[in-house]
């Protein structure tokens, strides 16, 4: 089962927070969490707060439907996906009456965990393939 968290506009460059992103893709949550939470990155404090909420979404999820049985420790992060967001456009003045463009670019991040790191992928294309 996945689950996802997104935060939107978030006031770091995609480019940045890319690289932050990488880094966390395939580890158990635990450890994910763990590595945010001591890199020096502002991106990672974003990150870590959207990681965080994806798995307070799975921890309620879990609890309206238990038949689920999705256990907290064993989820994984499928994806760390960082998109662009919307770019404030400033000017600053320059010289001789000039104005240079400052662009202020703002990032879409989508995390989704999954209780399985491809479980589920292996079952769907055993069961297309015996079609």
């Amino acid at each position: 089962m996945e689950f996802r968290a997104e935060y939107k506009n978030a006031k770091v460059s995609p480019k940045k927070a890319r690289d932050v992103a990488r880094e966390i893709q395939g580890m158990q949550v635990s450890d994910a969490i763990n590595a945010l939470t001591f890199t020096p990155r502002k991106a990672a404090r974003f990150l870590n707060k959207t990681l965080k909420s994806a798995v307070a979404n799975a921890g309620n999820i879990s609890e309206e439907k238990p038949e689920l049985n999705i256990d907290i420790e064993a989820l994984m992060v499928k994806e760390a996906v960082v998109n662009d967001g919307r770019t404030l456009r400033r000017y600053k003045p320059r010289a001789r009456g000039s104005a240079g463009p400052i662009r202020r670019r703002q990032s879409h991040l989508t995390i989704v965990i999954s209780d399985s790191s491809g479980s589920e992928e292996k079952e769907k294309s055993a069961d297309s393939s015996d079609s």
